[in-house]
């Protein structure tokens, strides 16, 4: 399934290794030239900034939604082709998630990491179909990927949604990956949770 609206979670700032504005900018050269759109945080500021930009010079469009508070700090991303202002944060989130066909975490901060849980929930859930990647540039990922094993390994993670969360430092394997995703049945792995639970006591 081809899936072209790409929501992109990422970082206000730049980071201090230059490779991930390097990176940031490959992955918007290999959206572009997939044909994607982008959808995210209408950010004029840090990687936000940088993978707007090579989407808008390869003619793609681009889509931000952001709050009225952070417009009036005066970092929101005029030029792009729509930018929709609403009033909370949880807003400008559901938004991307109705909107976007996936979603791809690039390395950012705490905006960042609350935009990937979300999106990572909502799709163990159900609530959406929509794969989730984490672009794992320079290692930066490699302690979070570390701490989901560990989470799976004592039971509070199902490995089969620790292994549909696609990783990879590639973005034409990411994008490869997005179009070959498949969800988790959710029924099984309620089923079992509440297998394991008939079989507790206190």
């Amino acid at each position: 399934m081809k899936r072209n609206k790409i929501c992109i979670f990422c970082g206000s700032s730049m980071g201090f290794d230059p490779i991930y504005k390097e990176k940031a900018l490959e992955l918007g050269q290999e959206m572009a030239k997939n044909g994607c759109e982008l959808y995210y945080g209408a950010g004029s500021v840090g990687l936000m900034k940088i993978i707007a930009d090579v989407m808008m010079q390869n003619q793609c469009r681009v889509v931000g939604t952001i709050t009225r508070k952070l417009v009036d700090m005066e970092v929101a991303y005029h030029d792009i082709d729509e930018i929709i202002m609403v009033e909370s944060m949880a807003e400008r989130k559901s938004i991307l998630e109705e909107r976007a066909d996936a979603f791809i975490a690039m390395p950012g901060g705490m905006g960042t990491m609350d935009e990937l849980f979300e999106a990572i929930v909502l799709s163990q859930l159900r609530v959406h179909d929509k794969p989730v990647a984490i672009y794992n540039v320079n290692g930066y990922y490699d302690r979070l990927i570390e701490w989901l094993q560990h989470a799976v390994d004592e039971g509070f993670i199902r490995k089969e949604h620790f292994h549909n969360l696609i990783v990879s430092a590639d973005p034409k394997e990411i994008l490869e990956r997005i179009d070959a995703f498949k969800p988790v049945e959710v029924k099984k792995w309620v089923d079992n949770i509440k297998e394991e639970s008939k079989n507790t006591t206190i």
